[in-house]
């Protein structure tokens, strides 16, 4: 018979596993990302977000020092088909594991969105390599030095996708989603991304998950890694002995977990102090999981995530989703709040702490507090209307 932890102690001690608790402060970003398998980067700010939301003393140049200096971080799209920034020695293993299904999206917005036949894609993708050698270039300007009136931006992202290019720093600042590309053996010189074998990669790939999220259902290990239900339930089976199963009192179904993490989850102790965050709109932590109870009441689930299941700028309360945070720019810079309940004068303290030091790294001055008493649920709006929760 499985154990049976409560839905608390299994929060408090994915919160440590996340660096998302006082006792799980660390201040080396890289291993906080290996920590976490990686940080979602289809935003730009989301990965320096996260980081904030973790690091001590974090700042933005910590990252991209890291990203573009030392690469021991670098930006691939795998799980879910979205870009993460990964750990350099994990590349590899998404690379492989993932190919096949980003591959397919890839392709497909080339030949249906960007209009590109597959003639025009291998020949532009030859000149592009030649243009790139030794240097990194934009997609405008490898537009311009193409000198073609073709859609380069499903170009440059098929070539990602196939390992021949990878995105650096961005020419417009950390806010912005455009890249710098540069050729792939050269930027990782000697990185072999055909050397793993793609079933090994996958096995890795759950493991890593479950390192990172466990314990954790089928569902949500298929959901997130985008490998089919029977994939994942073979991989399972493989591990054997590595994995075991336990029962979390308030939810139903079983949960998977790695044998190894089983003695830390059995002695995680609530500390007397909450733990409260504020978390970016796609950050790891919520995108996790396909089933979501373990973090945030049924009734409240449109106003963190849009039919998409795009996790929106949320507040975590002990690892439960509290409320809604959204940061308004202007003359009069604020950062708003939007509660599910009113919280405890101890909670509301660190929130407004927590509330003003994220409106102070993201724009670079103080800012303001503003209470929000509504809001319009995330799938009444807009296609990429989680990115800015609370505006009018």
């Amino acid at each position: 018979m499985a154990d049976t932890v409560s839905l608390h102690r299994v929060n408090r001690h994915l919160l440590q596993k996340q660096h998302l608790s006082a006792e799980a402060a660390n201040t080396d970003i890289v291993q906080i990302v290996r920590d976490i398998y990686g940080l979602h980067a289809t935003n730009a700010t989301t990965p320096y977000i996260s980081l904030f939301a973790r690091a001590g003393d974090f700042t933005r140049d910590r990252l991209e020092r890291e990203l573009y200096v030392q690469k021991s971080l670098g930006k691939i799209r795998c799980v879910r088909t979205t870009v993460h920034v990964l750990p350099r020695e994990t590349i590899p293993i998404a690379f492989a594991a993932t190919r096949c299904l980003v591959e397919i999206s890839s392709e497909t917005f080339l030949r249906y969105t960007g209009g590109v036949t597959r003639e025009q894609y291998e020949e532009t993708s030859r000149e592009i390599l030649h243009i790139l050698r030794g240097e990194g270039l934009s997609t405008a300007l490898i537009k311009k030095r193409l000198g073609t009136g073709l859609n380069v931006s499903p170009i440059v992202n098929l070539m990602c996708d196939q390992g021949l290019l990878v995105r650096g720093r961005s020419d417009k600042g950390w806010k912005s989603n455009t890249h710098t590309y540069y050729v792939f053996c050269e930027y990782f010189p000697g990185m072999d991304l055909a050397a793993m074998d793609p079933v090994r990669a996958r096995e890795m790939t759950v493991r890593q998950y479950l390192s990172a999220y466990g314990p954790a259902t089928v569902k949500d290990i298929s959901w997130w890694s985008g490998f089919t239900l029977t994939e994942v339930r073979r991989i399972l089976r493989l591990l054997g002995e590595e994995v075991t199963e336990v029962a979390i009192s308030e939810l139903e179904g079983t949960y998977i977990m790695l044998a190894a993490d089983r003695d830390a989850l059995q002695h995680c102790q609530p500390t007397p102090e909450p733990a409260v965050n504020l978390l970016p709109a796609l950050d790891p932590y919520l995108q996790g999981y396909k089933e979501r109870q373990r973090y945030l009441d049924r009734e409240h689930h449109d106003m963190a995530f849009d039919r998409s299941g795009n996790s929106t700028s949320t507040i975590l309360v002990d690892g439960r989703v509290a409320g809604v945070w959204d940061l308004a720019d202007g003359p009069r810079p604020a950062v708003k709040l939007f509660l599910f309940r009113p919280p405890d004068g101890k909670v509301l303290h660190l929130l407004e702490s927590r509330a003003r030091a994220m409106g102070e790294f993201i724009l670079d001055r103080p800012v303001d507090l503003e209470m929000c008493h509504e809001m319009v649920p995330l799938p009444r709006r807009n296609a990429g209307g989680f990115m800015s929760p609370l505006r009018a």
